[in-house]
């Protein structure tokens, strides 16, 4: 009795843990797509804007049946605006959250830290916002979707030569603590004197100051007919702003990092007529973008801007990618990862940017480039980019 009661115990061990092993597990449930963008700091006023352009995309791509059936779930970590709490993030993306992959972080310098922790882990990483020098090469797990500073820039500079052709002297100022303005300055500088204009004076600052009479009442003085600002959006609109107090009147070329309407409440009436060049025009007749722009507007009331597209289209690029894996929800993580890597890069995709693939490398391959002019209404409360090219 005793043997009969022990074989069908073990039974039905047998038959509970056949049922276990079928059943999916919690992690089986829904793919995890880890988010490590700014949240807090300086830097929130572009991280934001890419938290939503994300959660569009889970919504989007989820209503589509997500990955073969499979919903993804991002899993959101805040970088902040240092590298320490990028590189936290990061890890704790990679180990305790155990992503197949990560969108972020907002700045280069913070890329420069933290990506290389994904690259040892084996866990891809598609920069959203990155546009630095040297990116791609951090590591084979490191693409982006963001295009350099070298495709965009030169064409806020040309734009505004266009409409300004007696432009001869240039003023250039720039954050140096930042990798990126500083990358993006180099690139600036360079087309100045590509196109034989006369670079007057270059002043610096720091990504945190509030104050820039120094370096405006310093760079003033060499009477420039163009202000070029490589910064982010706090510190960017804030020179802005003291420059139009200071009675500077003529052209000024903003950089990426005031490439969001955030940018609107820190110089408001000021930020009228700030030239920047764009990877993303919310007027690309595509099916994907109309669709982006369309849940955009439904929360917003306007036009989306290029953060959030860019980060719409990281989650995007890997929703795809994992289609093309065979069976994604049955492999190990390492292994996932590690096709999951191939395919980013081995595929092209219909994104809201435009149509773009990849180099080998992770280089994001563009072509399509806007530049656009900032339009604030009466009030100076309210603004718009009005693309000019």
């Amino acid at each position: 009795m005793r043997k009969i009661s022990y074989f069908l115990a073990l039974c039905l061990s047998i038959c509970l843990g056949i049922i276990a092993c079928q059943s999916p597990t919690p992690e089986m449930k829904a793919i995890p797509i880890g988010i490590a963008v700014a949240q807090t700091s300086n830097v929130a006023l572009l991280g934001q804007e890419q938290v939503l352009g994300a959660k569009l995309a889970e919504t989007y791509f989820n209503d589509r049946g997500g990955v073969q059936g499979t919903p993804i779930k991002l899993v959101f970590q805040d970088t902040g605006g240092d590298e320490q709490g990028a590189s936290n993030a990061f890890t704790t993306l990679i180990n305790q959250d155990k992503v197949v992959a990560i969108v972020g972080p907002t700045l280069s310098q913070q890329a420069f830290s933290a990506s290389p922790i994904a690259d040892r882990a084996g866990v891809p990483v598609i920069a959203p916002s990155n546009t630095a020098k040297g990116i791609p090469q951090i590591g084979k797990f490191v693409s982006r979707v963001s295009a350099p500073v070298t495709a965009v820039a030169p064409k806020a500079i040309e734009a505004v030569l266009q409409k300004n052709p007696t432009i001869k002297r240039v003023a250039v100022f720039y954050a140096q603590d930042d990798a990126f303005s500083k990358s993006e300055t180099e690139v600036f500088q360079k087309t100045v004197k590509e196109k034989n204009l006369e670079l007057v004076t270059v002043q610096t600052f720091q990504t945190k100051d509030t104050d820039f009479q120094t370096q405006i009442t310093n760079a003033l003085q060499f009477k420039p007919d163009l202000v070029i600002i490589s910064g982010l959006a706090a510190d960017g609109g804030n020179l802005v702003k003291q420059l139009r107090e200071l009675d500077y009147k003529n052209p000024i070329i903003g950089g990426n990092g005031l490439n969001t309407s955030n940018l609107f409440s820190v110089c408001k009436q000021f930020c009228d007529g700030i030239f920047i060049a764009q990877a993303y025009s919310p007027e690309l007749d595509s099916p994907i973008n109309k669709a982006f722009r369309s849940l955009y507007e439904q929360q917003k009331q306007q036009v989306p801007p290029q953060f959030t597209a860019q980060a719409f289209t990281a989650v995007q690029v890997i929703v795809e990618a994992l289609g093309k894996v065979e069976n994604p929800t049955s492999l190990p993580l390492e292994t996932l990862r590690e096709k999951l890597n191939a395919a980013i890069l081995a595929n092209s995709y219909d994104t809201p940017l435009g149509k773009i693939s990849f180099t080998p490398e992770g280089e994001i391959v563009q072509s399509q480039f806007y530049v656009a002019q900032i339009e604030m209404d009466s009030s100076g409360e309210k603004g718009r980019f009005k693309f000019i090219s």
